[in-house]
């Protein structure tokens, strides 16, 4: 088998700053209870009703390529984790045709908050089985698009962005990638989700519905209890499968939820906040683009530097839950 990974990191977010203070506007709330209770102080919002995720994938993966001067038709697949598109049957073909990687094979993952993650997981198979060389992972998600503005339970959270990495195959000495650890609840789906009601009937004889989907609707205080308790457990398994422990870590990169999950995980696995990854306070919770995001702004502060054990973990609606550990090798 051959090894794998990252050659380099991309991202791109939205012009469009919302901070705190503007949320106030909108609902009852304000910049201390945001930033107190989230470490929240601004995020990016898409602006216009043309603008998408296919916009914003497609500038952080040729961002990614510049930057090791890789032409997209050396791509041969492209995985675009995501939950909002811009198509409901996929927008990685149009971030395909956009940075004209024209020999790729292209197909979205939904899995929300860990879908980066699990994009990471299975790019991984792909190359160690000797499927493809050159593998483009995006997290992109635009959720301001499906946020209730008069709900501040939600509102407040969420912003845009997207991140890519180019995973490439490598000898098994060089592999980085180290091992992966995933879960999924399907019992408690509701705690967070965007879901489907049947809105009118179009045909009475024929009993045809037209449908459409909610907003985001979210049970804070479950999914904090949630993600506390799933993802210490989950990095901690990660790591017993592959001989190493939570003093091994160099960095902890987890999905950018809410401050307080961040320093609650760290506390659990006795890691000291120092090494937690975190810029959520400029961008708010963008999903699937969260890590990757952090990542390539952690990589531009050279805070990760080669060698580095990275424990990188995303969680949320499903309910989902992933872990893969990463030894920096560039």
């Amino acid at each position: 088998m051959q090894g794998a990974h990252i050659a380099s990191v991309g991202s791109a977010v939205p012009d469009l700053r919302i901070n705190n203070e503007e949320i106030s506007q909108i609902v009852e709330t304000s910049d201390e209870w945001i930033a107190t209770r989230t470490g929240i102080k601004e995020r990016r919002i898409l602006t216009g009703k043309n603008e998408s995720v296919v916009e914003l994938a497609s500038l952080a993966a040729l961002k990614a390529l510049n930057k090791i001067c890789m032409d997209p038709i050396e791509v041969d697949l492209i995985i675009l984790a995501t939950s909002s598109p811009n198509d409901l049957f996929g927008s990685a073909s149009q971030v395909q045709a956009k940075i004209g990687a024209i020999k790729a094979v292209a197909f979205d993952l939904t899995a929300a908050c860990s879908g980066f993650v699990l994009a990471i997981v299975t790019a991984t198979q792909f190359i160690q089985n000797g499927s493809y060389k050159n593998i483009l992972v995006i997290g992109a998600d635009v959720l301001s698009k499906w946020i209730d503005w008069s709900d501040r339970k939600t509102c407040i959270l969420f912003g845009d962005g997207a991140g890519a990495v180019i995973m490439q195959a490598c000898s098994q000495k060089d592999n980085s990638i180290l091992g992966f650890q995933l879960n999924t609840d399907g019992k408690q789906f509701g705690q967070l989700s965007i879901k489907y009601a049947e809105d009118h009937c179009v045909n009475n004889t024929l009993k045809l519905f037209k449908g459409r989907f909610q907003h985001i609707a979210m049970n804070g205080k479950e999914v904090y209890k949630f993600a506390i308790s799933k993802v210490p457990a989950s990095i901690t398994k990660c790591l017993e499968t592959i001989n190493l422990s939570a003093k091994d870590i160099n960095w902890l990169l987890l999905h950018q939820a809410n401050k307080r999950i961040l320093e609650a995980v760290a506390n659990r696995l006795s890691i000291s906040t120092e090494k937690i990854i975190a810029n959520l306070s400029k961008y708010g919770n963008t999903s699937a683009a969260s890590i990757p995001l952090a990542l390539d702004e952690a990589l531009e502060n050279n805070k990760i530097v080669k060698e580095d054990i990275v424990a990188i973990s995303g969680f949320g609606a499903g309910l989902t839950w992933g872990t893969v550990i990463i030894k920096w090798k560039c």
